[in-house]
């Protein structure tokens, strides 16, 4: 248990370091916006599926993604590209490009054909 408490430990330090803002690329993954003073790393195939590579995002476009897809969906698309083409995205994009970068809303989630 030790060892784990100390991996455990030693992963938040560097996700500390790798979330500073002056360590992070200057624009949105997502949108090409620049990135205001908070930064979200999102992994472009969710790890449930396997994916490891990671891109930051602007915490509303991160929203907007997880919003407007679920996680097979995203693996499927595989590349932000792909992404940006999902029709509620590609709205979203259209809205977001003239906000400020530290720019905050509510997410709606996408409605369940179902329901």
């Amino acid at each position: 248990m030790v060892g784990r408490i100390r991996r455990k430990a030693g992963l938040a330090e560097a996700d500390a370091r790798a979330r500073r803002v002056d360590t992070a690329p200057a624009l949105c993954a997502l949108c090409a916006r620049p990135l205001g003073t908070r930064v979200e790393w999102h992994h472009v195939i969710p790890r449930s599926e396997g994916g490891t590579d990671t891109v930051p995002l602007h915490p509303i476009c991160h929203r907007a993604i997880h919003a407007a897809a679920d996680n097979a969906t995203l693996a499927r698309a595989g590349t932000l590209d792909a992404i940006r083409d999902l029709p509620p995205l590609s709205r979203f994009l259209r809205w977001i490009a003239d906000k400020p970068a530290d720019f905050h809303a509510p997410t709606r989630r996408r409605r369940d054909p179902l329901q």
